[in-house]
């Protein structure tokens, strides 16, 4: 039995897609789960409840924690680290392994030109601080031998949903405004196209010596801001206008648009080059990126 915790996100929805290449057997948890295929289990469950997590864990072989909670450090500083434990202590019970989707929020910034998995842990937002905090519980596992685990990271997405190209840059171009980018729009940035990470993490997940460790999925080169622009107002035949929102400004726009307020501390990875490599991935299984180009107009034309 494979189960996805966090099943209805993009990630657990691409992840539910990608394991049938491998099994029938899946289980969507989440708080209201829906069926992708005639085979699903479904189970309803809030991961902050222990005994919930626990029956929803019961009898699986695999578990994905790959659940995305609401932007806010209050909540992340709450509710992350009760349900890191709720997951551990279940796999621990049931004797399943853990897979646990990760961002690259904890990483050093003065290596932000060059990401790996060796990379440096010092956050220096909030945010970043509870996703170190997380994380390290499950290395702390691993090697006290508690726990057969990896963590599987992926920079910023492209995907319909949560991404930053969708929500600030094609939706404003298809309402013929200027699409709006944060920092500076000539440095790097890199994306990782979701069908990419959740079909790598399926892989990893049937992969024995994969495990109780940390991989990059696979991500393309980085385009700077002005050429993700650029190549989104293409595939959309729009004229490529960008305004530039700088990290002053975003102060007071939260006041009238919130999550820009919450992202206010992250915005230092739009003001330098943040180059992800996931080479490592592609030597080990010789795969690579979609190209950045068609993950777009995937997105665009199938809302993937």
């Amino acid at each position: 039995m494979h189960t996805i915790l966090g099943a209805t996100g993009p990630v657990g929805t691409a992840l539910a897609h990608a394991l049938r290449t491998y099994t029938t057997n899946i289980r969507l948890v989440s708080r209201n789960p829906k069926k992708l295929a005639e085979t699903d289990q479904l189970f309803a469950a809030d991961l902050t409840n222990k005994d919930a997590v626990a029956k929803a864990v019961a009898g699986s072989e695999t578990v994905y924690l790959v659940a995305g909670l609401e932007y806010k450090t209050s909540v992340w500083q709450q509710q992350w680290p009760i349900i890191m434990r709720h997951v551990i202590d279940a796999c621990k019970q049931h004797g399943a392994k853990l897979v646990f989707f990760d961002n690259v929020y904890m990483y050093d910034p003065a290596y932000l030109h060059h990401l790996t998995e060796a990379t440096p842990v010092r956050p220096v937002s909030k945010k970043g601080a509870v996703r170190a905090q997380i994380a390290q519980m499950i290395l702390d596992e691993i090697a006290a031998g508690n726990l057969q685990a990896m963590i599987v990271r992926a920079a910023d997405f492209i995907s319909s949903k949560n991404s930053v190209l969708v929500e600030m840059v094609a939706n404003n171009l298809a309402k013929g405004k200027k699409a709006m980018w944060m920092g500076n729009a000539d440095k790097l940035h890199a994306f990782t196209y979701v069908p990419d990470a959740a079909n790598a993490m399926a892989l990893l997940a049937q992969t024995p010596d994969a495990w109780n460790g940390v991989w990059h999925l696979p991500t393309a080169a980085p385009l700077t801001g002005r050429q993700w622009v650029e190549l989104i107002a293409n595939v959309q035949h729009k004229q490529p206008r960008i305004s530039v929102l700088p990290k002053w400004a975003m102060g007071w726009l939260g006041i009238f648009v919130p999550v820009l307020k919450e992202f206010k501390e992250m915005v230092y990875q739009f003001e330098q080059d943040y180059v992800f490599d996931s080479s490592k991935f592609t030597q080990r299984f010789g795969i690579t990126a979609t190209p950045p180009e068609q993950a777009v107009r995937e997105v665009m034309m199938d809302g993937r």
